[in-house]
């Protein structure tokens, strides 16, 4: 297994460079994804909340640690047990001039969750709070139940302009029109597939950034992205193949950032329809859905050799997952471990499931939205099929993958019945996961906002809940452990392991590693 330095950042990388000197002025930038969206509140994706910090800015800002940090807000506090107050930033103003004020918050706190056709909706951090106004400069928050992870959910999601967002549709964002933010870059151009570019906001509030403009190309190819960093048309790339690392490393002319992230890659499975659409007898014909038995859904577990994953799929590049979050994360448990691969016993469950000669089942996933994640989903068909479950595999762009997921089926419902994701905890602690992911599916709550297998479980409700209106930090600590748990040990998600990612760039620059997996052009600095 490959020794990989997941805790360093900055890391000397040692292919041939053509000698191209830095401008002063632009950096070019090749990404592996680019935002579905400008629109900041259209789609809960990383690619899409990173150009959004940097275009519109938060209330409150996550280093790259997801250490919470002043941003709009200048600080924040409870005043009763139900309500937050937030002092808002003064002598901010948005590109266009007009002055920042409570009014675009609460503007803000009435869109983000409720924009048209998302597929994944920023409601799991704003439904069930209410916002008021004290003056221009001061808001509060307020819930039923004592919350004390606001701070952390207002570090979610970016404010927008009240007089450019009103009748703002998505598409209006996209092309500029309403894409008028306060952050440290301001919208210039965006073609799809081609390139976006932003210039430097010089009347921003805070540091400003090095770059007066920044040219992202959205480079799908891994090869291709390292290609690029290599011949001088980039002069920074994220999500490094895992096949290139090792080059990489070993070239003086680059700079290397690898750290492990938030991000559990894992697999949902259908567990609400009796006729699920992709699970057939193993002749092929119609089946009870197998999934909704706790026994199958254990066996697929114990199928997966996820060390096996992470050597040869992986290259070394990451690590096995037993719950939703990494070690050192808050809500994390100490009881639960990556599940051992065990194909007898895999074979044992299924027969005690009343399915001794198995099923047909199909695994569907993106093909360029995590690090190898078509690779992933055929490594996991192979070992299902060895078990007995013929598992066919079928992946597609992100643009169409999460449309079909989450909304594809019958009456809007999630079209698949076992897909590979992955989520990335952009609170930084276990309820973000487990009130998306694991929650009982309640569109009017916010909860289970990507459960897109409708798993649900009373038990796990109950102790999420309780958690979140729990103010006592030891306390909540255990709630969340005690329902990542209980979720986990259902089965209610398989997870697989956690992203550990890689940033490259030209020698002379530098990047610290993040937790949330963003690439920030204003982290991107001379050394």
């Amino acid at each position: 297994m490959r020794v990989f330095r997941h805790f360093v950042s900055g890391v000397v990388a040692t292919a041939l460079l053509l000698p191209v000197a830095l401008s002063a002025q632009e950096l070019r930038v090749g990404l592996a994804l680019e935002p579905t969206s400008i629109d900041p509140h259209y789609h809960n994706l990383t690619p899409n909340n990173a150009l959004a910090r940097e275009i519109f800015d938060r209330l409150v800002m996550p280093d790259e640690n997801q250490q919470l940090k002043p941003g709009l807000a200048v600080s924040w506090r409870p005043v009763k047990k139900t309500i937050w107050e937030f002092k808002l930033r003064k002598g901010v103003k948005f590109h266009d001039g007009t002055p920042f004020t409570a009014d675009d918050v609460i503007f803000t706190f009435e869109r983000a969750p409720n924009v048209a056709q998302s597929p994944s909706s920023f409601g799991t951090y704003l439904k069930g709070k209410k916002i008021e106004k004290v003056d221009d400069y001061t808001v509060r928050i307020i819930t039923e139940k004592p919350y004390p992870l606001m701070p952390n959910d207002m570090s979610t999601f970016s404010i927008i302009s009240k007089k450019h967002g009103q009748g703002a549709t998505t598409a209006d964002y996209n092309s500029g029109k309403a894409a008028i933010g306060t952050g440290a870059y301001k919208f210039v151009e965006w073609v799809p597939g081609d390139r976006l570019i932003l210039e430097r906001n010089d009347n921003y509030w805070g540091k400003k950034p090095q770059w007066s403009k920044v040219v992202i190309k959205p480079i799908k190819s891994g090869p291709a992205r390292v290609a690029a960093l290599l011949a001088g048309d980039v002069e920074f790339i994220d999500n490094v193949p895992t096949t290139d690392i090792t080059q990489l490393e070993m070239n003086p002319k680059l700079n290397l950032s690898q750290g492990v992230s938030n991000r559990v890659i894992y697999l949902h499975m259908d567990q609400f329809r009796d006729d699920s659409p992709y699970v057939k007898a193993k002749d092929g014909g119609p089946v009870k859905n197998a999934l909704k038995d706790v026994r199958v859904r254990r066996a697929i577990s114990k199928a997966i050799n996820r060390e096996a994953i992470v050597e040869r799929v992986m290259e070394g590049v990451a690590i096995p997952a037993g719950q939703l979050l990494p070690a050192g994360f808050f809500g994390v448990s100490a009881n639960l471990k990556p599940e051992k691969h065990d194909p007898q016993s895999a074979k044992q469950l299924l027969a005690d499931a009343g399915l001794p000669d198995g099923f047909q089942l199909t695994i569907h996933g993106p093909n360029d939205r995590y690090i190898n994640d078509a690779k992933i989903a055929e490594a996991i068909a192979q070992m299902l099929t060895r078990i007995g479950i013929k598992t066919a595999v079928e992946t597609m762009p992100k643009s169409v993958y999460f449309k079909r997921a989450s909304r594809g089926g019958p009456n809007k419902s999630p079209e698949f019945s076992f897909i590979l994701v992955g989520w990335g905890a952009g609170s930084g602690e276990a309820s973000s996961p487990l009130k998306s992911l694991l929650h009982t599916y309640d569109k009017s709550r916010g909860f289970g906002a990507s459960n897109r297998g409708r798993y649900s479980n009373p038990e796990v409700d109950q102790l999420v809940e309780q958690a979140l209106a729990t103010v006592d930090d030891a306390k909540r600590q255990k709630l969340l452990a005690k329902a990542t748990e209980v979720a986990v040990n259902d089965l209610g998600i398989i997870p697989l392991h956690y992203q550990v990612n890689t940033w490259a760039s030209r020698k002379g620059l530098k990047y610290l590693a993040r937790t949330d997996e963003q690439t920030l052009y204003t982290g991107i600095v001379s050394e």
